[in-house]
């Protein structure tokens, strides 16, 4: 092979920075290079992160690899001991040229492939512009990194490090840049999003944030938020969707389970009222509004009447994309130090959970059927509507904007006919 091959692993924070380590790499000189970007969140994405380093080797013998990522700042030694891996970067290493022009030689031992620096002694975020997102047509702008919180079951912050902001001027640079090239859509990420600001002069939101970037780039077309933390939301937040129509209606929202005992066992900061009292605003004042939402089937102590109250959390709260994870107890967290459920039953939870989330997604297309939408056409012959619901567009033409009706669905994604195009002043 030759260039830089970046296979990614994990959230949207991640797909962002592979092109900032892509650019830096590529700055650098580096060649013949598969950089692998690694997610902690649970054992299982550790696992397939390892998979993916053995494939790469039998494809690509004489190829470098090089490993960073969460799974890498929070396991380095797992993936310097792999025979396969020439290099092991931390997060905040992997989006610089220097660590790519300061590589070890090949053969070197594991201690010598280490390139990873304490991430809780960052205190800073430097803004990572980037011209385009590979393969996407909308684009990710980091606003934030690390968290502040400490949920038991998590070990992302000892991966991230502490929460810190990018400032806003900088973001909306990166906007201007973005748009300038082509990108209607724009969605903020982050470790923790919400928390933006926090660390800045005046301790502006995430909301307020927001509120800048359309303010001062009109050419954004549709603002998404990656995921958010409803217990922080604030009243900038509540403004953009109520009344903004370029602020998406559609949020991914961190709710984790739906048992209070449990959510306090999480140590999460809200509570299972709180959590449908967010929801229940929110689709007051936008009508239109969908919901995702991470849960964890079997934690630890969860009983099945805790179960229960996860799942019908879901089913109050309207959530049309259910996120589920099985628990994975992750060494180091106190969570895993807690009395465990058998992984059958977890396993069996899991299933059963998807399942009700599958339910509630059917729910949720039913009632899409004859609407009118508005849709940006994707590079795989699918878009998204406002509310992000998926649906079949072969034929049209990739990042176009248009109207279109739609006529059914399949269960997984809506059908749809051209309406019309959108009008002028939408478009533009």
């Amino acid at each position: 092979m030759s260039g830089v091959e970046v296979i990614t692993f994990g959230c949207r924070l991640n797909t962002y920075e592979s092109e900032v380590m892509r650019a830096e790499a590529e700055k650098a000189g580096l060649n013949n290079a598969i950089l692998v970007n690694t997610c902690a969140v649970t054992g299982e994405a550790v696992r397939q992160a390892r998979q993916a380093i053995r494939r790469a080797r039998r494809e690509n013998p004489h190829a470098r690899i090089i490993v960073t990522g969460c799974a890498a700042q929070t396991e380095k030694e797992t993936f310097a001991g792999m025979a396969e891996v020439d290099a092991v970067l931390g997060n905040e290493e992997k989006l610089t040229s220097a660590s790519y022009r300061a590589l070890p030689d090949f053969g070197v031992s594991a201690e010598e492939k280490l390139r990873v620096n304490d991430i809780m002694s960052v205190r800073a975020t430097a803004p990572q512009m980037v011209k385009h997102i590979d393969g996407h047509v909308r684009a990710f702008i980091q606003v934030q990194n690390g968290c502040d919180h400490r949920c038991t079951f998590c070990i992302i912050p000892y991966g991230r490090g502490n929460s810190r902001s990018v400032p806003m001027g900088a973001v909306v640079e990166q906007a201007r840049r973005l748009t300038e090239g082509g990108y209607r859509e724009i969605v903020l990420t982050g470790v923790d999003a919400t928390s933006y600001g926090a660390d800045l002069p005046g301790q502006p939101s995430l909301g307020y944030l927001a509120k800048t970037l359309l303010r001062q780039v009109p050419e954004i077309l549709r603002l998404r938020l990656s995921s958010i933390d409803s217990i922080e939301a604030d009243k900038h937040l509540w403004d953009l969707i109520a009344g903004e129509p370029r602020f998406m209606p559609h949020l991914h929202l961190s709710l984790q389970h739906g048992d209070d005992m449990i959510l306090k066992r999480m140590k999460r900061r809200h509570s299972r009222a709180e959590a449908l009292a967010f929801t229940e605003q929110a689709r007051r004042l936008r009508p239109e509004i969908a919901f995702g939402a991470d849960v964890i089937a079997g934690f630890p102590t969860e009983t099945e009447e805790m179960f229960e109250n996860a799942a019908t959390l879901a089913e109050e709260a309207g959530i049309s994309f259910l996120h589920v994870f099985p628990y994975s107890p992750r060494p180091g967290t106190p969570a895993a130090r807690m009395p465990q459920v058998d992984r059958a039953v977890v396993k069996d939870r899991a299933a059963r959970l998807r399942a009700r989330g599958d339910v509630l997604h059917r729910a949720h297309l039913d009632r899409m059927v004859g609407t009118e939408q508005a849709i940006i056409v994707e590079n795989n012959g699918m878009a998204h509507t406002e509310n992000f619901s998926l649906v079949a567009a072969p034929r049209l033409v990739p990042r176009e904007l248009k109207r279109v009706m739609i006529t059914g669905h399949n269960g997984k994604h809506l059908e749809m006919q051209v309406a019309s195009a959108l009008a002028p002043s939408r478009a533009a």
